[in-house]
């Protein structure tokens, strides 16, 4: 990034811009960028911070009119974003936290396209997801993404898609037309992608009018404008005594949940699944909390919800 910034500071002071001031200055303050100096960090900031989207068990208590919004599957992979300057891709974050993620563009380069129509600074976001036919395809997914070694991520990457399913700053009135401009610059999105053999966690719903949407805003998580309703899987209680963290075979840093030992389908469960730390805001979940357990495929105990007490 650095160098693309340099770049745009010697267009402009030889008279020709590609970007304007306010892109830039939205650029270099985002990534700590000035022309003596520019700091280097493990964590990149996204040019447009990404939400996670509130979660719902039942259209009965839906935040939004369906009538106004369109459906999609929520696919159930790793969230990324794409930063394009001048139809060019110059940046590719993980999801992270949503305000920064970790620099994965070379691995992006073998999935998306490098180049695209729109000249504007845009950025996308969408999944990167393997099919379900790939044992613990989320992990593959986001594991994958991890890898250092880019000659095992080239291979594994015949086994990824990326699935688009918004983009910043958006130009069209109406939600359908910014998916249909995604595919035309040659992504697949989340309105037409076949996700017969993908994994899915539920249902997405968005406000048609991205006017709305925009005038909507958001809440310190999440867009006021869309949701995920998730299904409904019955579980066991059990109480949250611990989080503790453990080392994955791909390298991969995560959460672990240790619970009070419940019975599910004739198995003792003591531990299960947290993913990661927005999958710990996304549930409120603090040590001592009552939660619901469930075995996702009748194999790997998660914690569905935090339950407040009666």
């Amino acid at each position: 990034m650095k160098e693309f910034l340099d770049r745009a500071c010697e267009a402009y002071y030889e008279g020709v811009p590609f970007m304007t001031d306010e892109e830039f200055d939205l650029l270099a303050e985002k990534h700590q960028y000035n022309a003596v100096g520019y700091k280097v960090t493990d964590a990149i900031p996204h040019t447009y911070r990404m939400y996670s989207l509130k979660k719902c068990f039942d259209l009965n208590d839906a935040p939004l009119s369906l009538e106004n919004c369109i459906e999609t599957p929520k696919l159930d992979g790793a969230a990324v974003s794409l930063l394009y300057v001048e139809g060019l891709l110059q940046l590719a974050l993980t999801r992270g936290d949503g305000i920064q993620g970790r620099d994965i563009t070379n691995k992006m380069r073998l999935l998306v396209p490098e180049v695209i129509s729109v000249k504007a600074m845009v950025q996308i976001t969408g999944e990167v997801v393997a099919p379900s036919s790939v044992p613990n395809s989320r992990n593959f997914a986001s594991g994958s993404l991890g890898l250092k070694d880019s000659t095992e991520f080239a291979q594994r990457a015949l086994d990824l898609q990326f699935v688009a399913y918004g983009q910043e700053k958006v130009v069209n009135r109406n939600f359908d037309a910014t998916l249909e401009g995604l595919e035309r610059m040659g992504f697949n999105t989340a309105l037409s992608f076949d996700c017969t053999d993908y994994p899915t966690d539920g249902i997405v719903y968005r406000l048609r009018d991205n006017f709305e949407f925009e005038k909507l805003g958001h809440t310190s998580n999440h867009p006021r404008g869309a949701f995920a309703l998730k299904e409904q899987k019955m579980g066991e209680l059990t109480t949250l005594i611990d989080v503790v963290w453990q080392l994955g075979k791909s390298g991969v840093v995560s959460p672990v949940g240790i619970l009070d030992p419940i019975e599910i389908g004739g198995a003792t469960v003591s531990r299960a699944t947290l993913h990661n730390i927005e999958y710990i805001r996304d549930l409120d979940l603090e040590i001592g909390c009552q939660v619901e357990v469930i075995r996702s495929g009748e194999i790997i105990p998660r914690i569905v919800r935090r339950v407040e007490p009666s």
